[in-house]
């Protein structure tokens, strides 16, 4: 990438995170106390601190821009419960922060050569605001607020129809190397490095679960029957008195769901989304599916057929239809369509096996522990895999508010089980 295209990234992502933030009042910026939520106006300064920290202080050996920076910030020192209590900026002063620190790397980069290490760090830093405005957009949904309004609209989805697309594709067994190559471009550490895995033929759906078919799970019972469920899993719905998704309700004519705070009629081919792993595996032997393994659901999305009808080819694609970038008729990205769209839409986005978007709509849960892979290397910033590997789930794909300079196929994204605040969904396997 050049300095300039460093340098527009770094602007698109903090004009995001101002829009995602820009209509809220002092009240909502800083709302009560919630375990899954952080007060978002400790998160957007937290956003630009991080970014500060690596590339201005620790690549660019600059001198804080605040003194107290890493004392109301760093999210690695500082409880979470503690974040409304810190002696946090105004609203403008934080702002002005985020301003100062944006400027100061644009600056750095419109300088002239961009070293290895400085290109890195923008670009890790830049996905990490990447992340947290995925975050700061499903926390509007959490907190009933309206959806966020962008200074730069974005380009309107073409494609928000295409109906169900039901039934499997079948994909022979072979082996895979799972993980990303030394020739991607960036990867994060726990992509490192593509290993071998061999994996027995399979059937996975063409297109994640919709709210229809979840729907079917719920009136019958499927939150009450406690063979369906796993011992945690029930003893996490009972937990939270789950009897339905979290944002769903009833009318007299039937369930309802709210979106940001909008209640609006089930759309009956969107993918169903804000559910935790547990209610996923629960519909899982509802149906009597499973949920694909990270493994297949690589596989599904990023291996071409052996030329020889045999097995599995040993060429992998940077995204289901090609190495071409994601653009909206691929997948729906970026708050494109400012929610999801229907399952059998963007036909484009077809995997070589004919598996349907699996990059945007919906993050994907798989039934695989969040674990490192054969030579895990760790990455400079220790804290971003190494803590969470035994305790979460992976997830693949993306969502709608992915960004699509973020995601492929090798992307791996991971939750705790319990969370359904998060824009998440699934597809399923054949037993």
């Amino acid at each position: 990438m050049t300095a300039n295209e460093l340098a527009e990234w770094v602007i698109d992502a903090r004009q995001r995170t101002f829009d995602i933030v820009a209509d809220l009042t002092d009240e909502q910026i800083m709302s009560p106390y919630l375990a899954i939520v952080n007060p978002l106006l400790w998160e957007i300064g937290h956003v630009a601190w991080f970014q500060e920290k690596w590339v201005l202080r620790d690549t660019c050996k600059q001198k804080p821009i605040r003194d107290d920076a890493d004392a109301l910030w760093d999210s690695i020192a500082i409880p979470h419960e503690t974040r409304w209590d810190l002696p946090l900026p105004t609203r403008e002063g934080t702002l002005g922060y985020m301003r100062d620190v944006r400027d100061q790397i644009v600056d750095r980069l419109q300088r002239g050569e961009v070293s290895d290490e400085l290109a890195y760090f923008v670009r890790y830093t830049t996905y990490h605001e990447d992340m947290h405005n995925e975050a700061f957009t499903y926390t509007r949904q959490t907190l009933e607020y309206t959806p966020p309004r962008f200074s730069a609209v974005p380009e309107r989805h073409p494609d928000i129809g295409g109906g169900p697309l039901p039934g499997d594709v079948e994909i022979p067994g072979g082996t895979l190397m799972l993980g990303a190559s030394s020739d991607e471009p960036f990867i994060f550490d726990n992509e490192k490095w593509a290993h071998p895995i061999e994996i027995q033929p399979f059937a996975i759906a063409r297109a994640p679960v919709t709210q229809s078919e979840f729907a079917a799970f719920t009136d019958d019972n499927g939150y009450l029957r406690k063979e369906l469920w796993t011992e945690e899993g029930w003893e996490w719905r009972k937990s939270v008195d789950a009897t339905h998704p979290v944002y769903w309700g009833t009318s007299n004519n039937g369930w309802l769901r709210r979106h940001f705070d909008k209640w609006v009629s089930l759309e009956p081919h969107l993918p169903i989304i804000h559910v935790s792993y547990y209610e996923a595996d629960a519909y899982c032997r509802w149906a009597g599916r499973r949920l694909p393994t990270e493994a297949e659901w690589e596989t599904a999305a990023a291996v071409e057929p052996n030329p020889t009808g045999k097995g599995l080819s040993s060429q992998k694609r940077r995204f289901p239809w090609g190495d071409g970038p994601p653009t909206p008729e691929h997948a729906n990205l970026d708050w494109n369509a400012m929610g999801c769209i229907d399952v059998g839409a963007c036909p484009k986005s077809d995997s070589a096996y004919g598996c349907r978007q699996m990059i945007g709509n919906v993050w994907e849960w798989t039934s695989t522990p969040f674990r490192p892979y054969p030579g895990f290397e760790i990455d400079p910033y220790e804290e971003y895999s190494e803590p969470w590997f035994e305790t979460r789930n992976v997830l693949r794909g993306g969502c709608w508010t992915t960004r699509s300079r973020l995601i492929r196929n090798t992307w791996r994204n991971f939750y705790t089980p319990d969370r359904r605040d998060v824009l998440a969904g699934f597809r399923t396997c054949a037993i």
